[in-house]
């Protein structure tokens, strides 16, 4: 998958950049060479391959050194949410934004 130019120019619209020709032709190449990259690991056959949790997993046996799953801070929903201009059952209320 090849980008051209145009792509640049808009994706550089949606992102609302001012590219320079000279900055959209860096881009260009450089996306380009990043999908260049992503097409080259496609290639790759990983039938039967399982996932690693951790790259040196592939390696040696990896023991994970995971802390307690506990709270560390009391609940101060209601002294964080006393400057909320809204609020309601505990929630957040902001306007709604459609562009």
């Amino acid at each position: 998958m090849a980008l051209t130019s145009q792509d640049i120019a808009r994706i550089a619209h949606l992102a609302r950049l001012e590219l320079s020709s000279d900055e959209s032709e860096r881009m260009l190449t450089q996306i380009n060479g990043f999908f260049d990259i992503v097409e080259k690991m496609r290639a790759v056959d990983t039938a039967g391959v399982h996932p690693l949790s951790h790259p040196v997993e592939a390696l040696q046996e990896v023991a994970l050194r995971l802390r307690e799953d506990v709270a560390s801070e009391p609940n101060q929903r209601e002294a964080n949410q006393r400057s909320a201009p809204s609020v309601e059952r505990g929630l957040f209320l902001v306007p709604k934004v459609i562009e």
